[in-house]
């Protein structure tokens, strides 16, 4: 099944099951008023939201409306914790080249997470509002799923068992104010604004054999300024799966229902592929060239993020438009 969050002016929204085709939705009032309750309690609402969807998408239901997009916030506008990985190797093996400095050992057997704020997520058409295009503006093509509880010490395997559901995500990053955070030695924070997600989050089943092993088979196209400037598969180049990346959330800490977890950008060996990121784009005309060449967003400048199965999408358009803070 296929859910959204309407807005509706309050902080959480209004839950509504999405038709697979994206065209229809049906509010869930009178089984579940919001994605966290659904999930607080999945193993009893989740069949009453699949038979909703069922009759949804077969056209029995009495109340369906067309879907908007636009009247989306974030699936779960704020959630519990946003946890976001950096899966594909390949991507940081390309920055870390770029400046020369090496690839450690230890990162192929063990995921780079970071924790980010996740008090306020953007809809899929929300702007991205900045106080200075010189802060290195920047998106971030990426895969991410929500998690029931998982508790402390799972295996992977397990913790795969954990994922409710799959969106894909813009994890907006400023580039240049990076290096100085890092530097402090002390992680992420002013760097790394409000994340935006996709219209429409679904569960693994929706995927059919997209969805292996922990991973979506699936091409992720962006989109800058209208010139598509990457579609890079989200599943083979995926180090860690994940189950992977939950267990290494949950390795201290037990991870509760409502935890988004991201995969980092989506990145291919195959150049010709292109980028998820403005950065990656970056490292690559470094190492060919010496020096980068394609700067970060401006305002004005609008990015397209989607994933498509047989030229349908998916979870629906992440589709947001870079201005300057008011």
């Amino acid at each position: 099944m296929k859910l959204a969050t309407y807005k509706d002016g309050s902080r959480d929204g209004q839950l509504v099951v999405v038709s697979r085709d994206l065209t229809q939705a049906h509010f869930a009032t009178g089984i579940a008023t919001r994605l966290q309750q659904a999930l607080d309690d999945w193993n009893f609402i989740a069949p009453l939201l699949q038979d909703l969807s069922v009759a949804l998408n077969h056209g029995k239901t009495r109340h369906a409306f067309p879907f908007v997009p636009e009247q989306c916030m974030a699936p779960l506008p704020r959630a519990f914790q946003w946890a976001d990985g950096s899966a594909y190797l390949n991507h940081v093996e390309l920055v870390r080249k770029a400046r020369g400095a090496e690839m450690p050992e230890s990162f192929f057997g063990d995921p780079l997470m970071y924790q980010g704020g996740s008090d306020d997520f953007l809809g899929p058409c929300d702007a991205a509002t900045f106080a200075s295009a010189d802060w290195g503006i920047d998106f971030e093509g990426e895969v991410a799923v929500v998690t029931g509880d998982v508790p402390m010490g799972v295996a992977p395997e397990q913790a795969l068992e954990g994922v409710r559901l799959v969106m894909l995500a813009n994890d907006w990053s400023l580039r240049n104010m990076i290096p100085a955070e890092l530097g402090k030695g002390f992680g992420f924070l002013q760097s790394k604004p409000a994340t935006a997600f996709s219209p429409v989050a679904v569960t693994p089943d929706e995927l059919g054999d997209a969805w292996q092993g922990g991973r979506v088979h699936l091409p992720l196209t962006c989109t800058w300024n209208g010139r598509k400037v990457g579609a890079c598969d989200a599943g083979p180049e995926m180090t860690f799966h994940f189950g992977q990346l939950i267990a290494h959330l949950a390795r201290t800490r037990n991870v509760r229902a409502g935890s988004i977890v991201g995969s980092g950008t989506v990145s291919n060996k195959d150049w010709s592929k292109g980028w998820s990121c403005i950065a990656e784009q970056r490292a690559i005309e470094t190492i060919e060239h010496g020096e980068p060449k394609t700067g970060f967003m401006q305002y004005g400048d609008v990015i397209r993020i989607e994933m498509k199965r047989d030229n349908h999408s998916v979870f629906g358009a992440i589709e947001q438009q870079v201005l300057e803070c008011e």
